[in-house]
């Protein structure tokens, strides 16, 4: 997703543009190998949708059109934090519930029809063309996957968006270069997945049910319609700290009941299952600070979860993805980007989710980490946000429009906001 991000932006700059990719992606609409997480439940949040629009214009009417149910990220999401519903009301963000497959196919199709873009598929890349003194990278060795047909493919500017497995770290170090600082935020998480055909519907007009994973409640889920049918559902299971899912079908459903959200195991229970549980782990979030580095070479960039890798729980990747592009094509508009500057400021923008998503982990007390003063008071704060939203739509609002990244983290903390947390804290509530 960040390389068809990154392709938008660039073939409005370069003369031609090519993707790289060591699966067959034309046409591909189902799961692949090149995307192992691809099987499991995916969104794509409110400050993603929006560029997603703004780029690829009517993207969000051809999902619809194939059988997306689009609705209000608030409103529409049964929404849980330790147990209880967070109270609903309406955001005004839209949210586009497809799997990672078929998000990916309409951006794919998107990009493919611009005529200077190009895929190169089946290779697999194996390094870094430079120049003898290693000062600018000019292009890419690759070969095909059968072990043959190795080449090099001359390129003014390359750009690594080849996620968390990137090999760019080693390629400097041999190349005389520091690799780049990294934090990492050990989750230990798994997501177990399993489609039905239901016999019930538990959703009425809802788009899903999500528990989401707290210290207090650590196990959570994400259930869905897949797009195009109103009786098949994809539930992933998720547990953090070696906590995981089982891949067995009376493990998983035990797992299920043992959620704080019973109407979940209520469904599955005489549901159809359409396939066996499939397991993906993650170990831990990992941030590259390609920002702090003090030397690098010339035209080669660094963007998606190359740069920074976030616990999919919160659902930032591909969003962030996206506001990197948009980066990219700010820089872009002043001439050949220059590494260092870009670095520093898709750094700023990666600072706010990171804070987000690796405070929140930090809450768990298995995580390992340290829990800085501004951690603990922001996670205490944002449990009792949480308490509060269970009575006051509002607050869900402000909530749902930080975790979507259309406002930062701090707008949590505004006077209004806090004056309610405050209220609702101290004063017995009706309900």
């Amino acid at each position: 997703m960040a390389g068809l991000l990154a392709a938008r932006v660039l073939a409005d700059r370069f003369a031609e543009v090519v993707l790289v990719d060591r699966d067959a992606v034309t046409e591909a609409k189902g799961y692949r190998r090149g995307v192992p997480h691809g099987r499991h439940a995916h969104g794509i949040m409110a400050k993603g949708q929006q560029i997603l629009e703004a780029q690829f214009p009517g993207i969000t009417a051809d999902m619809t059109a194939a059988g997306v149910r689009p609705g209000d990220f608030n409103g529409d999401i049964r929404w849980y934090f330790n147990g209880k519903r967070i109270r609903p009301g309406h955001s005004g963000l839209l949210c586009v519930p497809a799997t990672r497959p078929v998000l990916e196919y309409h951006v794919r199709e998107r990009v493919r029809r611009i005529p200077n873009v190009t895929f190169l598929e089946g290779r697999d890349i194996l390094g870094l063309a430079t120049t003898a003194d290693n000062t600018r990278v000019s292009g890419a060795r690759v070969r095909e996957r059968d072990g043959t047909g190795v080449e090099t493919l001359h390129a003014d500017l390359v750009l690594d968006t080849t996620g968390r497995g990137s090999r760019t770290p080693a390629w400097l170090a041999e190349m005389g270069y520091a690799r780049p600082p990294e934090e990492r935020v050990k989750v230990g998480l798994a997501y177990t997945t399993r489609h039905y055909r239901l016999d019930c519907d538990p959703l009425g007009s809802d788009l899903a049910i999500v528990p989401a994973p707290t210290p207090a409640f650590p196990r959570g889920a994400f259930f869905y319609q897949l797009p195009g049918h109103t009786d098949r559902i994809e539930l992933s299971l998720t547990g953090m700290l070696g906590d995981h899912p089982p891949t067995d079908p009376e493990g998983f459903h035990a797992f299920a009941k043992s959620l704080p959200v019973p109407e979940i195991y209520q469904a599955i229970r005489t549901a159809e299952p359409l396939d066996d549980p499939v397991m993906f782990q993650y170990p831990a979030s990992v941030r590259r600070r390609y920002e702090r580095l003090t030397r690098f070479p010339d035209r080669l960039l660094v963007m998606g979860d190359a740069a920074c890798s976030f616990n999919p729980i919160y659902a930032q990747g591909m969003t962030m993805a996206a506001i990197e592009s948009l980066k990219l094509r700010d820089h872009l508009a002043h001439g050949m980007p220059q590494a260092l500057p870009f670095f520093r400021d898709i750094g700023r923008d990666i600072d706010n989710p990171w804070a987000l998503s690796a405070g929140a982990d930090l809450g768990f007390p298995g995580v390992d980490g340290k829990r800085t003063l501004k951690v603990r008071l922001g996670n205490a704060y944002v449990a009792r946000l949480q308490r509060a939203a269970v009575h006051d739509s509002a607050l869900t609002d402000a909530f749902i429009r930080a975790a979507g990244l259309v406002d930062p983290p701090q707008a949590l903390m505004r006077p209004a906001n806090m004056l309610r947390v405050f209220r609702h804290s101290v004063l017995p509530t009706s309900n």
